[in-house]
């Protein structure tokens, strides 16, 4: 059996192939033949700022003439006892199962509806297993939305069917690429695994914090239309979803911009931002409810000087990168940084015409000369002043309309020095800031629900203490920030992923608020496609 081990730790400027010593190190092994080892787990311990180290965990397989003399479990008591720091187990990974298919005919394709992360991964594994399914995607095809998101940040007029919300790979095509995610387990291996099998990286099978970039995601999100299209599934772009075929609590069609389309069973993994699927299916009765989400307003600063207090004098960028964080400020209400972007952009949030709310991504190299995060609260929805299951729908509307406003009704962002903002006082020149299309001064208060202006008001100075006056000098608040997850959850069966009393229709992902990031949505696809194949059985059979 394998063994792992834990906390072997190289200083920052040693190579990675010291590793190989470090593993024979701890084993006690010197000369012949060499163990096998793969990477399980990487990140920085970046506590001590002269001593930064990467730690590591790391599977060994022992040579077969050390496994044959050696017991695993004697071998690893012994480890530990010598206290080295390094721990010892025997590791069993657990292998990435797919249920049996069932028996139950299915009368058409399945039909996907939506191809971000939940959707693409349903896809996937359902064509995989040979159930050809039919992906509709409001949108167009990734090519085609690259260049008319670039249009729009060079000044053009918003398209509200191509943007940085909607077209093929969803919301996650542009959020930067981070596939950080609390779960673990083969499932997150297997989603890892497909991912960097389409022009991710092997990397993101172990790092702490994986993450590809903006810039590096629509060549995956390609990828994986085509090996879907190579088992068998087919993708229709520029094809809204327009209304439900409900009979008898069964699902019997979908009506679309393109015509009607038979369906018995639909995989709706809409994203959080199709606010007019989301009336559409509260007009049809589709179970729903309020649930929590976040909102707040975008910090942007210097990378520069997120880098001197995150790294200290020693200028690791170089080798490291641009330096992240992740900042908490606890109260009545908590504040907390969300999605930072090292060497990052501001971006629009922006699905419906006449409405504005921001966003952050980063390239790939993480070399842009500005640092910004979300800085979140928690709505709940005793908060939102209604019972009606859109009303937090309502509210992100709201103030996404004042920020429209407050940017000169052209998309311009909504800007205020942080130290203005905390004294109440205008800010009367734009500074600078890494959004595209340019900003305006405006008073960020005004454009965000008071439960977060308090939040900022007693979070913010409590941050910049730790940082020793570093997290708000030079720094500018944009916002609002509304996007952060969906104020809606669909009901569902547990077991089928069903919506009660409609029989045939299974939301998922960040859109039914099961999900919270890109590797979170896709596994909410893969446990799709599961139930879905412990259900029927393959469309390739007959």
């Amino acid at each position: 059996m394998p063994i792992r081990l834990s906390n072997i730790r190289l200083h920052v400027n040693e190579s990675e192939l010291a590793l190989g010593r470090e593993v024979n190190r701890a084993l006690g092994l010197s000369g012949g033949e060499a163990p096998r080892w793969r990477i399980l787990r990487k990140s920085l311990d970046a506590r001590d700022k002269t001593d930064l180290s990467f730690v590591y965990a790391v599977e060994v397989a022992l040579p077969d003439s050390a496994a044959a003399a050696t017991d695993e479990a004697r071998l690893v008591e012994r480890l530990n006892r010598r206290r080295t720091g390094i721990a010892a187990d025997l590791y069993d990974e657990p292998a990435f199962e797919m249920p049996a298919p069932g028996d139950a005919p299915l009368g058409e394709r399945p039909v996907i509806v939506g191809s971000g992360p939940a959707g693409v991964f349903a896809a996937y594994f359902l064509a995989e297993q040979g159930y050809r399914p039919l992906v509709l995607e409001r949108g167009r095809r990734v090519r085609d939305r690259i260049r008319d998101v670039a249009a729009f940040d060079g000044g053009g007029p918003h398209n509200p069917e191509s943007n940085y919300l909607f077209g093929e790979g969803g919301a996650g095509t542009f959020s930067d690429g981070k596939l950080t995610c609390r779960a673990s387990g083969p499932d997150v291996r297997r989603v890892l695994e497909v991912l960097a099998a389409a022009k991710g990286k092997p990397s993101i099978l172990y790092e702490h914090r994986p993450h590809l970039g903006s810039n590096r995601l629509p060549a995956v999100v390609k990828a994986l239309r085509q090996q879907i299209e190579a088992f068998g599934g087919e993708f229709r772009f520029d094809c809204r979803v327009e209304d439900l075929e409900i009979s008898d609590g069964h699902l019997r069609g979908v009506m679309t911009s393109s015509g009607h389309m038979p369906a018995s069973l639909v995989v709706l993994a809409i994203g959080h931002s199709a606010r007019d699927t989301y009336e559409m299916l509260f007009a049809r009765g589709v179970p729903m409810i309020q649930k929590p989400f976040q909102f707040g307003v975008r910090i942007e600063q210097p990378q520069e000087q997120v880098n001197r207090v995150q790294y200290g004098a020693e200028r690791l960028e170089t080798r490291l990168g641009s330096a992240d964080y992740s900042v908490v400020a606890r109260g009545p209400t908590n504040l907390f940084s969300f999605c930072m972007c090292a060497g990052g952009y501001v971006m629009p949030s922006v699905s419906e015409p006449g409405y504005f709310g921001t966003n952050g991504m980063s390239l790939a190299r993480r070399d842009s000369p500005f640092a910004n995060s979300g800085m979140m609260i928690t709505l709940e929805p005793a908060q939102f002043g209604s019972d009606h299951p859109l009303v937090g729908m309502h509210l992100q509307r709201h103030f996404e309309r004042l920020a429209f406003e407050a940017g000169n009704r052209d998309y311009f962002c909504p800007i205020q020095r942080a130290d203005d903002f905390l004294a109440g006082r205008r800010t009367t020149s734009a500074p600078d800031s890494s959004y595209p299309r340019g900003v305006r001064p405006a008073e960020i208060a005004a454009l965000v629900p008071r439960d977060v202006v308090e939040a900022l008001h007693r979070g913010l100075p409590a941050i910049d203490r730790r940082w020793h006056g570093k997290f708000l000098e030079n720094a500018t608040l944009v916002g609002p920030e509304s996007r952060g997850s969906s104020p809606v959850r669909f009901l569902r069966d547990a077991t089928t992923l069903e919506s009660p009393g409609i029989a045939g229709l299974c939301p998922i992902g960040e859109g039914a608020g099961y999900a919270g990031g890109i590797v979170s949505a896709a596994l909410d696809g893969l446990r799709a496609a599961k139930a879905i194949i412990a259900r029927y059985a393959p469309l390739e059979r007959r």
